[in-house]
């Protein structure tokens, strides 16, 4: 498991997949902002849950976060897109609705770069987010992210055109929570 402060990345348990099918996915408005494929109904117990229990993979690295203190679920993060080529990767979080607002984000945001940049040996890592995301913008600000610029209506969400930030990060810039 990789520590944070309050928060653990491990790796996802099947009894994880109808929690976050339920609390993140199947909002539909929430899960239309948050992933850039269009939202189709997905059964329960369908192996085609984005969450579905995977073997490990060299362009991903699918968690669960838990909350250290209590072991309760808090939602999944990931590096996707992994070039190891270029040693570069994406960010994504979600958090569940309960555990959002509690600055859980920061923490989540500093265990991924550890796993990016000290595990796998990374050079780069980045994060696309809706420009209006104030919560994960300002999350990435304080681990070190740079905003890099927008890209204007490049996102279709839930009805209507969105522009993202680009925001990103070189391990030689991060700071390692002490």
């Amino acid at each position: 498991m990789i520590h944070g402060e309050k928060i653990g990345l491990r790796a996802r348990h099947a009894s994880d997949v109808p929690v976050l099918q339920s609390e993140l996915y199947d909002d539909v408005a929430t899960r239309s902002r948050a992933d850039s494929r269009p939202w189709r109904p997905i059964p329960p117990g369908s192996g085609q849950s984005p969450y579905a229990v995977a073997e490990p993979s060299d362009e991903a690295a699918c968690f669960s976060v838990v909350e250290l203190e209590s072991q309760e679920l808090v939602g999944e993060a990931l590096l996707w897109g992994i070039d190891t080529h270029s040693r570069t990767a994406h960010i994504g979080i979600s958090l569940r609705p309960a555990f959002r607002g509690r600055g859980l984000g920061v923490d989540v945001l500093q265990a991924l770069c550890e796993y990016g940049f000290v595990v796998r040996g990374l050079q780069r890592l980045q994060i696309e987010t809706l420009t209006d995301n104030a919560p994960m913008i300002a999350a990435a600000a304080r681990v070190g992210f740079t905003r890099e610029g927008t890209l204007r209506h490049s996102a279709w969400v839930y009805g209507a055109y969105a522009d993202e930030a680009i925001l990103g990060l070189l391990a030689d810039e991060w700071t390692p929570q002490a």
